[in-house]
């Protein structure tokens, strides 16, 4: 399983984190079980005895196993928008800040690929309400993205001729295909697969 953004250490057979607060602790174990067998197959009670804890302090935390399937993919999405706002806000060339920002949403990724793999699959099952939040919070998120991409079409360093949101549709597109085909004990790090992407966009994107 891939490492997630807020789960400690994995021990035993139960994988739950060693001393880890309940929080961490349940969303650790709601990750492996939803990755395992999947979000429908899983039940609150299987959460909860392989999180040791009751379920009253599941609903004291979470409210609900829909609200664990949100809280997985949102912590990734709040770790890359801080990373990606820093990124953003650095006054270095926009070429280097363009590469590192999309090389960070690679690693990231692949890092929390179980986290990602799971939302993707199963985010049509949360509610209305908290599918138009997650909506809301990465369009922020390609937002910031995409006015990288017009920074540099202003300062002549990218060509003008290519629709930023497009650009930016195309790369997400394959940032979120990644749980369909990586492998940490495949032959690619994180590293070198983000480095490939990020190489890619950049050609795409500048002047010739």
């Amino acid at each position: 399983m891939a490492r997630n953004a807020t789960s400690g250490t994995s021990n035993g057979g139960t994988g739950t984190a060693t001393g880890a607060a309940v929080p961490e602790r349940l969303l650790a174990e709601a990750t492996r079980l939803f990755a395992g067998r999947g979000y429908d197959r899983t039940s609150v009670q299987e959460i909860v005895e392989a999180a040791g804890v009751t379920k009253g302090a599941l609903y004291h935390y979470f409210g609900s196993k829909d609200d664990l399937l949100h809280e997985i993919y949102g912590r990734v999405l709040r770790l890359q928008t801080e990373r990606l706002d820093a990124i953003a806000a650095r006054p270095n060339d926009v070429r280097d800040r363009l590469a590192e920002a999309a090389a960070d949403v690679v690693v990231t990724s692949i890092e929390n690929l179980d986290d990602t793999k799971i939302f993707f699959r199963s985010m049509h099952q949360l509610s209305p309400e908290k599918q138009k939040a997650v909506r809301a919070e990465r369009r922020r998120y390609h937002e910031t993205f995409r006015s990288l991409i017009e920074e540099g079409q202003r300062d002549g360093h990218f060509r003008p001729d290519v629709r930023p949101d497009l650009v930016v549709d195309f790369f997400f597109g394959s940032v979120h295909h990644l749980g369909t085909w990586y492998h940490a004990d495949g032959p690619l790090s994180a590293k070198a697969v983000a480095a490939e992407f990020s190489d890619l966009l950049l050609h795409s994107v500048r002047q010739p």
